[in-house]
């Protein structure tokens, strides 16, 4: 294998990768800007200079220093090279590059957005000079509002130009360009062409300084105040790996996770900013059962009870076969196979269903390869493999479900349904379908049947537990719990654990998704992937104990 030295440390790699993808891959650390794995090179910045010797073909490949710097963002690695990014022409460099980039550049940190994650500060500390020699009045750019989710500050810009290449390459649309020469510089849009596509919210993310910011972020939150859990869709069916930042129970902004397998660097704007449900005035967070024809709030034992005499009753005077349990596609598969599994020990013939399966238009391939999915659920693949290990009578979908459900003299007498959706997803044959028949509903946001139901059970949004999901590719990821449960609700899985203890099916227990994964077993415990740990960075400011 092909081995390279960068900084005296060798390093082994294949294909033909260029020195900074080699250095970053293990370990080593370059300074740039301009260069992003998802974009084309461009070596504009020129922070990334290095000496370089290689061997010369010419000269017996004895290694022989290269006379000019190299960009190590350019410039393929070959076996012998030796790259030296600490020498003193190097360091010459890196101090050079700071000092020009911050001439114009506003010392407008404390109220930057960007603060605690901005390359410009990172490497101003690590490269640059401990002060300015610049005397002249630095030059104004105005703030531009570009488009409806995202603010251009100019005078931060460094021209790195990752926004103009990212709306070029991986969106095609092309609004962001590069107007002016020299010192007047500027990312603009082109006239009557806004920054408005499914995916601009992700020009905020490569930017690497302050100068790209996100409308809904602007001065929400100190990105140090926030803690990250990853996480995954929970809107659409993409599957897309995100993070999700968050700060005493509340979420403050979601961004993409790398995973070159499914989204790449990226996520669709409507991932971006449609988590808002969770945090919703009209979250649901009182159980209610139905006493004499009107809802009544009451307490978990209760509601829980209720359920348990009302099924068991129905049981017993009915026989096998009259039970059924709808389970949303919004819900994680450890979800899902609690609930049947509840269901199924009391009625060993109930139905089994994946409830509706909302989709808009078609999916959409953009030119730099990602897919907008058309399917607005996470889970219905992997609520439909869950339910399927319960084994008996096949799973249904939610229109012959419904049907079912309204044909007259059906069986089925008493029904649990879940919801979980962003908006409100009961259709009128549902809706005319469960009447006089018990019904439980489980959901997250009131819809037509929140106040119908003969009980009501809060439930819990995806970033508020943990789970596996199964994306439109087949991929089952796991994720974890973000926030806390909304005080009043508890998570999907978490009531039917209670349902089955109510019941006397089993020992009571608190959810723990893992757990449930191994007791499902098979590709729960072989296929499914689970985040990678980012290693933690360390401060490197030396504490003394005084």
């Amino acid at each position: 294998m092909a081995k390279i030295t960068i900084d005296g440390k060798a390093v082994e790699f294949e294909g033909k990768p260029m020195i900074l993808q080699v250095a970053l891959e293990n370990g080593s650390e370059i300074p740039h800007y301009c260069y992003h794995p998802g974009l084309s090179i461009v070596a504009s910045c020129r922070i990334c200079l290095a000496e370089v010797a290689q061997p010369n073909p010419r000269n017996d490949n004895k290694v022989e220093m290269i006379p000019k710097l190299l960009p190590t963002c350019q410039t393929m690695a070959v076996d012998g090279m030796e790259v030296y990014t600490k020498s003193p022409k190097s360091i010459a460099n890196q101090k050079a590059v700071m000092e020009y980039l911050l001439i114009n550049h506003p010392l407008d940190c404390p109220v930057c957005d960007q603060a605690g994650e901005c390359h410009l500060q990172d490497y101003s500390y690590q490269y640059g000079r401990a002060v300015s020699r610049f005397e002249e009045a630095k030059i104004k750019q105005p703030k531009k509002d570009v488009g409806p989710n995202v603010y251009l500050y100019s005078d931060r810009c460094i021209m790195c130009s990752r926004c103009v290449r990212f709306t070029r390459e991986v969106t095609g649309t092309s609004e962001l360009g590069v107007f002016g020469r020299g010192s007047h510089e500027q990312i603009d849009v082109f006239p009557g062409r806004p920054l408005d596509n499914e995916l601009s919210g992700n020009v905020v993310d490569i930017c690497p300084v302050g100068a790209l910011l996100d409308k809904d972020f602007l001065f929400e939150q100190r990105v140090w105040f926030l803690t990250k859990t990853a996480s995954i869709d929970g809107i659409t069916a993409s599957g897309d790996n995100i993070t999700v930042e968050h700060n005493e129970g509340k979420v403050y902004r979601v961004k993409p996770r790398t995973n070159e397998q499914v989204n790449k660097w990226w996520i669709s704007d409507e991932v971006r900013y449609g988590w808002k449900f969770v945090h919703s005035e009209d979250r649901l967070h009182v159980p209610r059962r139905m006493q004499y024809g009107t809802g009544i709030d009451t307490d978990w034992a209760r509601a829980y009870d209720h359920v348990r005499d009302q099924f068991k009753q129905i049981v017993k005077e009915k026989g096998q076969g009259t039970l059924a349990v709808m389970v949303s596609p919004m819900l994680a598969c450890e979800e899902a196979y609690l609930l049947g599994k509840w269901v199924r020990g009391l009625d060993s013939k109930a139905v089994l269903a994946v409830g509706p399966v909302p989709t808009e238009g078609e999916d959409k391939t953009l030119p730099g390869g990602y897919t907008i999915r058309a399917e607005k659920c996470p889970n219905s693949r992997g609520v439909r493999r869950a339910l399927e290990l319960l084994g008996g009578t096949g799973v249904v979908g939610y229109d012959d479900f419904a049907k079912a459900l309204a044909e007259k003299g059906a069986k089925t007498a008493g029904v649990v349904l879940t919801g979980n959706y962003p908006s409100d997803w009961v259709t009128k044959e549902l809706a005319g379908a469960v009447k006089g028949k018990f019904a439980v509903l489980i959901d997250t946001l009131p819809t037509a049947l929140s106040e119908k139901a003969d009980v009501l059970l809060p439930g819990a949004t995806w970033v508020e537990k943990g789970g596996t999901f199964e994306n439109a590719d087949g991929r089952l990821q796991s994720f974890g719990q973000a926030i806390p449960v909304l005080d009043g609700a508890r998570s999907e899985g978490q009531i039917g654990l209670d349902l089955w203890s109510a019941c006397s099916l089993g020992d009571w227990a608190a959810y723990d998704a893992e757990a449930i994964r191994h007791e499902m077993g098979g590709v729960f415990v072989a296929d499914v992937h689970h985040p990678v740990d980012e290693d933690a960075k360390e401060p490197d400011m030396q504490y003394v104990e005084l």
